[in-house]
């Protein structure tokens, strides 16, 4: 039988999984809410 306690205290995470969160968390891509707001930013302006 599986001791799931046992088997948790041996878990590591993968170092490519690590890697990867850096990459995705340290990399400034717009988002769709960051490309609306700078289209209602720019509407504004030619509103003015």
């Amino acid at each position: 039988m599986i001791n799931f306690e046992e088997e948790i205290k041996k878990f590591h995470p993968s170092l490519e999984i690590e890697e990867a969160e850096n990459a995705i968390y340290n990399n400034n891509i717009s988002d769709i809410t960051d490309v609306m707001i700078q289209m209602v930013e720019e509407l504004k302006g030619e509103n003015k």
